[in-house]
């Protein structure tokens, strides 16, 4: 299967899925960051908390005392290690001019300044340039790579290919487009989830003519969409 084939199958049977679930570019970038290692029930928990004491805005949350913070975002768990981080990436924005002043870089150099902030991850600074400034970057989170290593779009590369080997894979294969970069990221999750989760259930699944794991599990031919 062919990575663009993937894309085209789980548009047709998932439909458009308008992620990411946030009414500002603030209110994402700190749902990224607190649904780190956590589901993301729980980030929404805690962003309801900040928004309900004022601090889903990168001045007001700057200023906020850190324990308070911390006991604001604690449903999402890990909450000593995101509430520092949620801290230093506002007062990071403030000082930059926002993200009118940030929207002026490349998104190489973005991405570098990104990844130098507390608590930011590659995942994470692909799901802010993604979802907060509409980069085509493709995010190869543990549900893409497991769903590319499964189909076979990896080829060789399958159970080898770490994160950025991923995402640099994928990003010369598909267009520069931020909104199919967008679809495909909330795609991949929502067929991550069922049927394609840790045990995966290949019978019935839309991809399993043409996925190498669903072939072999279900016996089928490869007679790709």
């Amino acid at each position: 299967m062919e990575l663009q084939q993937l894309f085209r199958t789980l548009m047709d049977h998932h439909g458009p899925q308008e992620w990411w679930p946030a009414r500002t570019r603030f209110e994402m970038v700190a749902g990224a960051i607190l649904v780190q290692n956590t589901r993301w029930s729980q980030a929404a928990r805690a962003v309801d908390v900040l928004e309900q004491r004022g601090w889903l805005e990168p001045g007001t949350l700057a200023a906020a005392p850190l324990s308070e913070l911390a006991a604001a975002v604690r449903p999402a768990g890990f909450y000593r290690r995101k509430a520092p981080a949620l801290k230093a990436f506002a007062r990071w924005l403030v000082d930059a001019g926002g993200f009118e002043n940030l929207s002026a870089l490349d998104t190489a150099p973005l991405r570098r300044l990104l990844l130098d902030r507390e608590g930011i991850g590659p995942e994470t600074a692909d799901c802010i340039l993604v979802y907060a400034f509409g980069r085509p970057v493709f995010i190869a989170d543990s549900y893409a790579r497991r769903l590319l290593n499964r189909t076979g779009v990896l080829g060789d590369r399958t159970g080898r290919a770490g994160y950025e080997a991923v995402r640099s894979f994928c990003e010369s294969r598909l267009p520069g487009s931020a909104s199919l970069m967008n679809e495909f990221h909330a795609l991949i999750v929502a067929h991550s989830k069922h049927p394609c989760g840790r045990e995966p259930r290949c019978a019935g699944c839309v991809l399993a003519a043409g996925c190498a794991t669903g072939r072999r599990l279900t016996g089928r031919r490869n007679s790709c969409r």
